[in-house]
């Protein structure tokens, strides 16, 4: 019996992490230090599913991102031209997280994921990952939370 339609298949992995940030740019109580419980989530598809009947193990998504991920909890995140940044930063070094030349608002952090992801599955392709990744699999979109009502979402398509 044949099932499949010729649809799409889609999995999201959500990963939370406690993070803080600062707008330098915003007019009001955003431009001071201040945190968020953040769920990202990573969507990913394939018209088909793998051998283990999956479009992409959850293992391999945490493998291939909680590393870079890991950076963010308990993190600051800070424009690079944000006057304080260099103070920061010496401070308290990679726990502050530069944002070049531009406020890292969900909408950044959603696009910066994106972007990191995007090479992560790349690398996972070719074997840098102790799961099997198919060239077929695709990722859609990454949606950051910054409260439990309000994401960013950023795409290339």
């Amino acid at each position: 019996m044949q099932w499949y339609d010729g649809g799409m298949y889609r999995v999201c992995k959500r990963i939370e992490l406690e993070s803080g940030h600062l707008l330098s740019k915003h007019p009001g109580n955003c431009q001071f230090p201040h945190g968020h419980t953040r769920s990202v989530e990573l969507v990913f598809s394939a018209e088909s599913l793998d051998a283990h009947d999956m479009v992409i193990d959850f293992k391999a998504i945490s493998e291939m991102l909680d590393p870079f991920l890991r950076t963010f909890d308990h993190s600051l995140c800070m424009n690079t031209d944000d006057p304080h940044f260099s103070t920061f930063r010496e401070v308290y070094g990679e726990r502050i997280i530069p944002f070049p030349h531009k406020d890292p608002t969900s909408e950044a952090m959603a696009e910066l994921v994106f972007q990191r992801a995007q090479q992560a599955l790349r690398a996972a392709r070719t074997g840098a990952c102790s799961f099997p990744v198919r060239e077929c699999v695709k990722l859609e979109r990454v949606r950051v939370w910054e409260t439990s009502s309000s994401w960013a979402e950023y795409s290339e398509s």
